[in-house]
């Protein structure tokens, strides 16, 4: 029984941690359809956020960040990060447009050094769904997705709690 219970414990386990696998595929729906992307590499992992949030959530804490931002994890449900290399600016266009037909925001783009930083979302009413912020320097991208249920509002306290410092 005692081995049976262990085999049990240790497919749970395995099937919990499987989110963790780090791949070479894309794991955003753009990307991971039949487009030829011309010598782009790509590196890609879902965040397991039920591991993930008690650290985060400390580690705040212990930097003394607001509640503000601690309540901001705790409505995040799904972290994707996919890096890309050798990627080109047609690659990042093409992305872009895939988002304006998919009836994403763009809320903010920051242009610092030569790298473009954006943030778009994807709203339900007044209920944020979708984030993606993604980094585009000359050949290397990151592409992160925050899934979640939140508002502008709990951006915007968020935001003025770092701006307070």
């Amino acid at each position: 029984m005692k081995i049976l219970k262990n085999i049990f414990l240790f497919c749970c386990t395995f099937f919990l941690l499987q989110s963790c696998i780090v791949s070479d595929k894309p794991n955003i729906a753009f990307f991971s359809g039949d487009n030829d992307f011309e010598n782009a590499r790509f590196t890609s992992f879902n965040v397991p956020l039920f591991l993930a949030k008690p650290y985060i959530k400390r580690a705040l804490r212990e930097d003394g960040e607001s509640e503000a931002a601690i309540n901001m994890v705790k409505k995040v449900s799904k972290i994707k990060v996919m890096t890309v290399e050798n990627g080109s600016q047609k690659l990042f266009n093409d992305y872009t447009n895939y988002l304006n037909s998919n009836h994403y925001e763009d809320w903010a783009t920051i242009k610092h050094n030569g790298d473009n930083v954006n943030i778009r979302v994807k709203q339900n009413g007044d209920r944020i769904k979708n984030m993606l912020i993604s980094v585009n320097s000359k050949k290397e991208m990151a592409f992160v997705e925050i899934k979640g249920n939140f508002s502008a509002d709990d951006i915007s306290r968020m935001i003025n709690s770092f701006e307070d410092r």
